[in-house]
């Protein structure tokens, strides 16, 4: 390794441990204190944002949650649905499930599939997403297409439906919105993403949706080193910023790690490529609630 890498390398390993004594401590305080909580008393704490996760946000990719989803910069399959203009950087025909569990509760798991069919300057998405369980479900279909308008410049745009279902007999939501991303690459190692959601009035609707702005760099360190920033902006809601790496540590094999201020979430992933197969594993804290486990499976089929 040259020397003028190692301070950033050792800035990195500095991070992974910190995050593993906080990532221990959490563990064992959760196992004394999350199976008190019930289940109905945390399903009403989530869809109050109280949890951090935000119940519009789609929470795909593993390897996007181990950097703590600093990623509307990046050009990978699921950050294609953060910023759909990283859409137009895909060359291959390409599918992906995701599986994100909260606090090891299954009744909050959300299940998500997607897949990207590139054509000439074009790429199109499509993404659908569902969490919950028999009494309250909610689920998420989205259709994309990014554009590569120059060398520099790329954009996309999203469709979105989101149906809500609770107990009762007019307990059910439906809306329907749209987002929208900008990918500029002002030189070769540096990213810039910008992407907003729902900028359309609530009271065009009967259902209410924050609208969001996002806006984050990315740069490549080195050749095996990728470090980002990222700031979210949302209605009714504090600014977010978060931070992120990820670690080319042997070939095929990437570590990562983040923080958020969202709740002071730090968290942690691994990735790994064989073959056609990508897999993803990603961990993040809760200052209250525990541990959320991600993991993602993508195949390149053309």
């Amino acid at each position: 390794m040259p020397w003028h890498d190692l301070p950033v390398f050792f800035l990195f390993l500095f991070c992974s441990e910190y995050f593993f004594l906080y990532l221990g401590i959490i563990i064992l305080k959760q196992l004394s204190s999350l199976l008190k909580i019930p289940v109905s008393f945390l399903f009403l704490f989530l869809h109050l944002n109280a949890s951090g996760g935000d119940p519009y946000r789609l929470p795909a990719g593993a390897g996007e949650a181990g950097m703590g989803y600093v990623c509307v910069m990046k050009n990978s399959f699921w950050s294609s649905f953060h910023n759909q203009a990283s859409l137009a950087d895909n060359t291959s025909v390409s599918l992906g499930f995701n599986y994100e569990n909260r606090f090891s509760l299954k009744e909050l798991g959300t299940r998500t599939a997607a897949i990207i069919i590139p054509a000439w300057k074009t790429s199109i998405g499509a993404v659908y997403s569902y969490f919950g369980y028999s009494d309250y479900k909610r689920e998420m279909t989205g259709l994309a297409c990014g554009l590569k308008l120059s060398e520099k410049l790329s954009a996309g745009v999203q469709i979105d439906y989101y149906s809500e279902k609770a107990p009762g007999e007019y307990n059910n939501n439906q809306s329907v919105t749209f987002e929208t991303g900008l990918m500029i690459i002002p030189s070769e190692n540096i990213r810039i993403g910008i992407q907003l959601f729902n900028p359309v009035p609530n009271s065009l609707r009967k259902t209410y949706l924050p609208a969001k702005l996002r806006v984050g760099a990315g740069t490549e360190l080195t050749t095996s080193l990728f470090a980002g920033v990222e700031a979210e902006m949302s209605t009714g809601s504090k600014l977010i910023i978060r931070t992120g790496l990820e670690y080319e540590a042997a070939k095929k094999l990437w570590i990562r790690c983040g923080f958020s201020t969202d709740n002071n979430s730090f968290s942690f992933g691994l990735g790994y490529l064989t073959g056609i197969v990508k897999l993803d594993l990603g961990f993040a804290t809760h200052e209250m609630l525990g541990i959320t486990s991600s993991a993602s499976l993508i195949f390149k089929i053309h």
